[in-house]
């Protein structure tokens, strides 16, 4: 039996996605969230299987809250299931540790066979999410962003996970220091957040 939680913040289609699960012999359904906190904290407290991911949620957003599941739990499989399909909407979720990225638009049947692949162990990528990696694969980066020693110091103990007051103590800097130095980092990583910036910076192995 495949354990599941699915996280939808639009409660007609949470419903139907949850019928659809109910209907498979092989699926249970052991929770059901309506953003992206909830998401968390329901697949930490459960260890489902799968979670089935909706991208935009209130709070946190799916990419952030795959980030933060896998961050705690490797073994959790997260599928995304989204109406959405930009290069940089599916990358920042494979990025994040999604398994697979599909469609709500896609028929049932293969939503079905992409969470039995995901439970697998496998990956299940809707047509537009491949051709998206393959992009990536074969376009050149560009040179990547230089951080400064004192701003990789701090992204280091961010990654530790460590707050701006205990990185101001380790480091002898001030509150308002350790924030201006964060500040400049997610500028020249492109990032507006913690765990987007410390995944940025070992996608670019700049930590390790």
């Amino acid at each position: 039996m495949i354990r599941v939680v699915v996280a939808d913040d639009h409660p007609i289609v949470r419903a139907g996605i949850v019928a659809l699960l109910q209907d498979a012999d092989d699926v249970s359904v052991v929770g059901q969230a309506s953003d992206g906190e909830t998401a968390v904290s329901i697949a930490l407290a459960e260890r489902p299987d799968v979670v089935l991911m909706d991208l935009r949620m209130p709070g946190i957003d799916g990419d952030e809250a795959t980030a933060r599941i896998i961050a705690r739990e490797p073994g959790i499989r997260v599928l995304i299931l989204t109406t959405y399909e930009s290069d940089d909407q599916i990358l920042a979720a494979i990025e994040a540790g999604a398994a697979g990225y599909l469609l709500k638009a896609a028929p049932e049947s293969e939503i079905l066979a992409g969470l039995r692949a995901t439970a697998r162990g496998e990956t299940a990528l809707a047509p537009s999410a491949a051709a998206a990696l393959v992009r990536r694969a074969t376009t050149k980066a560009p040179a990547g962003p230089t951080l400064s020693p004192r701003e990789l110091e701090v992204l280091q103990l961010v990654a530790q996970g460590g707050s701006n007051p205990a990185i101001g103590r380790a480091l002898f800097l001030s509150e308002t220091t350790v924030k201006t130095h964060l500040g400049h980092v997610f500028e020249k990583l492109g990032v507006n957040d913690r765990t987007r910036a410390v995944t940025r910076a070992m996608e670019l192995g700049l930590l390790r």
